[in-house]
């Protein structure tokens, strides 16, 4: 099973592609980076940009499943409604492309990846580089939030014998 993991933002989307073999149980890492857009062009035009971006990674890895981060903002509500925008272009987009999305909050990502809701980002980062046998922490944060993202929704898998 191919999972892809999504950090959805406006100027940056992280994605991390993952495998899972249901037998094996152990998450291998395909491939992780973002989508960029330029801060310079409207919001319309870069949402653009972040669905044909999707639309590329979509297509090059085929992912069975997709995982995308709850929006969790309490103060920055420009931000919110920008964030929210990009997962309402990610969703659509997935859907059509016909690949099934879960929905997950920060927390039970952090649950899922370090077992306390409440963890570090570097302690989260930390638990992703080990599930993946990867030998560095992933990078930019956006790509390494993403494969945890992947990650949860791989244990939701395996839970659920999706």
């Amino acid at each position: 099973m191919i999972i892809l993991g999504l950090d959805p933002g406006t100027a940056i989307v992280g994605w991390g592609a993952i495998e899972l073999d249901m037998d094996a149980g152990a998450p291998r890492c395909l491939a992780y980076d973002c989508i960029t857009t330029p801060k310079e062009l409207r919001d319309s035009e870069r949402l653009v940009l972040i669905e044909r971006g999707l639309q590329e990674v979509l297509r090059r890895f085929t992912p069975d499943l997709v995982a995308v981060e709850r929006i969790f903002f309490t103060t920055n509500r420009r931000t919110a409604i920008s964030v929210a925008q990009a997962r309402g272009v990610i969703i659509c987009t997935c859907q059509r492309e016909g690949v099934p999305v879960i929905e997950f909050n920060p927390m039970e990502v952090k649950i899922a990846v370090t077992g306390y809701g409440k963890s570090e980002k570097k302690a989260v980062q930390s638990n992703v580089a080990e599930f993946l046998g990867l030998d560095h922490i992933p990078k930019p944060d956006d790509a390494a939030d993403a494969l945890a993202i992947a990650l949860a929704a791989g244990q939701h898998a395996e839970r659920e014998r999706i």
